[in-house]
């Protein structure tokens, strides 16, 4: 990202440049709004709504990888200060935090979204698709981060009129995709101080706009990184039986492990170790003297989550042994599941039907995919919710260099962490 937005009225950012489309709320169908906002709010965010579909536009054209959220950052900060908001950066200068103060005496809601994007190149034939080779919002985060912001926008509202009845913290974090995790950081930095609950959206494209997944306990699996280096002294395929044969042990470590440490824990743990990376040689006739494997071990429970890197190193290393290659296993033990509080899920209950009615709460089964949410949850209750961005008759998952979203899931991810903040603010 090389220049500042802004957001003028005329729904698009000032600093954007010559746009090929304007956008509009998309989607000729309404969504039901079951109760309005109070104060006037819908009328803010109907207003509001252009803008903020231009800033996730201008998101998703200029995204920044995990860690290196600088600009994002100092985007959604200048937005904030524009509101009339005090935020403050990370001391890395790639996240921020930022509270909207009502009354003193009530508690504290936090609201989290992450800015990171993934190391893939966008596909997708729109307007808005990334101009940086390599980088990609295809999880979503954009779309996050435009909804908190668009939060921070009502609630500051609010809190000027005095009618915030306590304070809510915007937590805009880096580093959400890769280890050691970003929500760490902001954890380090404070950003949990005097919190009460915290609340985060995910988009799913498997549910409609409109539908919004919740699930008491854990919504997600535990994520952990791997890295297997194998070596010995090369040789020449002529004569495999001088030397240790690395393809032959690499082939081994990606059929064998997985099966075998399935047998150390129990089948209801639903571990999955999945290796998407493996090399060894260049050459057709040089047996290398160095190959590698590299993959996710994810597990629904934490108790098997906790047992795993020992469990999974033994393993490796009992499979590796007879092939006489040296081995080097490299474990990070990423984050454990997301556990929804059932007070949190409560709140979030109550808000979904208060922002689209009873039709509006979709059950949500838990997922095999890992979430840094996580480790706030470690600290205080709290609660993730899917929130159903799906396109009609499109087969796009996340982590798709084609994802992409319905963006009328932005006005109702806004309405229902406003109408959350404001549930919680007053239990």
């Amino acid at each position: 990202m090389t220049s500042a937005l802004q957001l003028p009225t005329g729904g698009r950012p000032a600093s954007a440049g010559p746009a090929t489309a304007e956008p509009e709320t998309p989607g000729p169908e309404a969504i039901p709004r079951a109760e309005p906002l109070p104060f006037g709010l819908d009328q803010t965010l109907d207003l509001r709504l252009p803008d903020l579909i231009a800033t996730r536009r201008f998101l998703h054209a200029h995204p920044e990888l995990s860690g290196r959220e600088f600009d994002t950052a100092a985007l959604i900060a200048r937005e904030l200060s524009v509101a009339g908001l005090a935020p403050r950066l990370l001391p890395k200068g790639n996240g921020v935090i930022c509270d909207i103060d009502g009354r003193p005496t009530g508690p504290v809601v936090a609201l989290r979204a992450d800015l990171d994007a993934l190391p893939l190149t966008d596909v997708k034939d729109v307007p808005y698709r990334s101009t940086v080779e390599g980088a990609c919002h295809a999880c979503g985060h954009d779309v996050h981060t435009t909804i908190v912001l668009g939060v921070g926008l009502l609630l500051a509202r609010l809190a000027e009129q005095g009618e915030l009845n306590g304070r809510v913290r915007l937590i805009f974090q880096p580093a959400e995709e890769i280890l050691p995790c970003g929500s760490l950081e902001v954890i380090e930095a404070g950003g949990l101080t005097d919190v009460t609950q915290i609340f985060a959206l995910h988009c799913d494209p498997n549910l409609p706009v409109g539908r919004i997944g919740l699930r008491v306990g854990p919504i997600t699996a535990a994520a952990d990184n791997i890295t297997v280096r194998l070596s010995g002294p090369g040789g020449h395929t002529a004569r495999p039986h001088l030397t240790v044969d690395l393809v032959d042990a690499l082939g081994r470590l990606v059929t064998e492990v997985p099966a075998l440490v399935n047998r150390r824990v129990p089948a209801n743990s639903g571990l999955l170790l999945v290796f998407g990376q493996a090399s060894a040689g260049t050459q057709y006739n040089v047996i290398p003297n160095e190959a590698m494997a590299a993959g996710t071990l994810r597990v629904l429970d934490r108790d098997t989550w906790e047992q795993a890197p020992k469990i999974v190193i033994q393993v490796v290393r009992d499979v590796i042994a007879p092939t006489g290659a040296t081995v080097d296993v490299e474990y990070l033990q990423g984050r454990p599941p997301v556990v929804n509080d059932a007070g949190a899920i409560r709140v979030l209950t109550a808000a979904t039907v208060a922002t689209l009615g009873s039709n509006g709460v979709a059950e949500t089964p838990q997922s095999m995919g890992g979430e840094d949410f996580s480790w706030y949850l470690e600290h205080v209750p709290g609660a993730l919710a899917r929130l159903g961005v799906g396109r009609a008759a499109a087969d796009v998952d996340l982590h798709r260099a084609t994802f992409d979203v319905d963006e009328r899931a932005i006005a109702v991810g806004v309405r229902l962490l406003v109408q959350t903040a404001l549930t919680a603010l007053a239990e």
